[in-house]
């Protein structure tokens, strides 16, 4: 449901970042922006939520000017998927900025550092064994590599300490628990993956020898689990620090905006809800459909709108028996409901 204003006020500046002040609960400011219009949203939000049903469905909106929030099912952990990689590539950077990590350092992936699909990097493997972290971390944002998130997160401590950064940073509801290559084949039902399941046709290869009824636990054990999910606020806080610089340096926060801005993921999600003219740096998260069942559909970013307005936007699927391609037009949906409700 709806939650009352709550942020400082962030000042706009420059691209898609804005400079903004530290979080204070005794500040009180006056909005640049209109209001949210809570109940309409919550209308609306709730009349798609139920077309979504038994599916979970989770959303969040954040006025980036006045700190106002609208949330749907705002404390309900869903599974994160790929969109763990935006917070990955702030914990990269962050320690890019504190000289620990070199974006043009150079790693040869061998065998066992290879992950499940989606990984072109793993497809082009072994005629292609060498990239630099900025080569990696372009991958794993806009392309959503497996392989090339897997890489990065194992040069700075693992799952752990992405999650140890964040809880560092004060954004609690994101917790990163299993690399990809652990996720994916705890997800199907799948032994832990090994090289000889590199590319999309072994993978499902593999996955379609898994009995029916393995598939179905796994699948429930995942919609169940704790592990790697996120909060629709708690990532809204990520996106609300991120853009205000809170997180990582002017430079970085720019670079990972402007990567996020250039993902090939996600066309029909939040893109395809706003209106001509806005802008979106976001990070999708898609995972398998099990026997009718969709795992997740996510799509989580910051949105400026022709006018120049800035908002955080989040929203999470999980467990729907729509096709794919309607999850993701139901997100669009609820994008373009949002849109509506700040005017």
């Amino acid at each position: 449901m709806a939650s009352l204003p709550r942020r400082g006020l962030l000042i706009g500046a420059g691209a898609l970042v804005l400079a903004a002040c530290e979080r204070r609960t005794a500040t009180v400011t006056t909005a640049r922006t209109p209001s949210l219009d809570m109940d309409w949203l919550n209308r609306a939000v709730e009349a798609i939520a139920a077309k979504l049903s038994p599916g979970a469905f989770g959303v969040g909106l954040a006025n980036l000017d006045s700190g106002e929030v609208f949330t749907f099912n705002g404390e309900r952990p869903f599974p994160l998927q790929s969109v763990f990689k935006a917070p990955l590539a702030a914990a990269i950077l962050a320690e890019v900025d504190a000289g620990r990590v070199a974006l043009d350092e150079r790693v040869t992936l061998k065998p066992m550092d290879l992950s499940p699909p989606w990984s072109p990097v793993a497809d082009a493997w072994p005629a292609r064994r060498d990239y630099s972290l900025e080569e990696l971390l372009t991958a794993a944002v806009a392309r959503s590599d497996n392989t090339a998130a897997d890489v990065l997160m194992a040069r700075i401590g693992g799952p752990g300490a992405v999650t140890a950064w964040l809880e560092s940073k004060n954004i609690e509801g994101v917790r990163i628990d299993r690399y990809e290559r652990e996720l994916q084949t705890d997800l199907v039902g799948l032994a832990p993956f090994r090289p000889a399941w590199k590319g999309e046709a072994a993978f499902q290869a593999a996955r379609g020898a898994v009995p029916a009824a393995q598939q179905r636990r796994a699948l429930a054990a995942y919609l169940a689990d704790p592990r790697d999910t996120a909060t629709p606020s708690g990532l809204l806080k990520f996106l609300e620090q991120l853009n205000a610089r809170a997180l990582i340096s002017r430079a970085s926060t720019r670079r990972l905006l402007r990567i996020m801005a250039g993902a090939t993921t996600g066309a029909g999600r939040i893109k395809a809800g706003v209106p001509d003219g806005a802008r979106v740096a976001h990070k999708t998260g898609t995972g398998p459909t099990v026997q009718g069942i969709v795992s997740a559909i996510n799509d989580a970013g910051v949105v400026v709108l022709p006018d120049r307005r800035r908002y955080a936007i989040a929203a999470f699927l999980a467990g729907a028996t729509i096709p794919p391609p309607e999850c993701e037009a139901a997100i669009a949906e609820t994008t373009r409901a949002l849109v509506r409700g700040v005017r």
